[in-house]
């Protein structure tokens, strides 16, 4: 089992530098196209597809945005797509193949029981883990 994407599995976390095209903008990583649809606002789209921002500064930044009004009925759609995207490139499609059957999960400090599992509770739904693993699944059939 993986259990956080930390050491040898850092390559899972969405900060991983991956080219990433979403609304026909590149992006440098999953994390800064992914905040980037959070909101419709040109500037802050500008900040986010701009590679010299890291992905730790972009999602701190986005907590001062103006979510989209449907947000929370798209994300995971959005996640899929950049899930997707990363894994269909090398070497990540590689590696997602080399984790075989083992379970992904997006174990993390910060109470993220939405894309992951609280480490400290044990609690969370792992909706990252799980997009993973689905797209580890159909590569693994092709």
């Amino acid at each position: 089992m993986i259990k956080e994407f930390q050491n040898e599995f850092r390559w899972l976390s969405n900060f991983a530098p991956v080219k990433i095209v979403l609304d026909g903008v590149e992006f440098s990583s999953i994390e800064h196209a992914y905040m980037s649809a959070k909101s419709d606002d040109v500037e802050w789209k500008k900040f986010c597809s701009n590679p010299n921002n890291r992905a730790g500064d972009v999602k701190r930044q986005s907590r001062n945005i103006e979510l989209k009004e449907n947000w929370n009925e798209i994300k995971l759609d959005v996640m899929r797509e950049c899930v997707n995207q990363k894994f269909n490139q090398e070497p990540y499609r590689t590696k997602l193949l080399k984790t075989g059957t083992q379970h992904i999960q997006e174990g993390n400090r910060w109470n993220d029981v939405f894309w992951g599992v609280c480490l400290k509770t044990n609690k969370g739904e792992n909706h990252l883990g799980k997009l993973i693993m689905d797209v580890r699944s159909a590569l693994a059939k092709k």
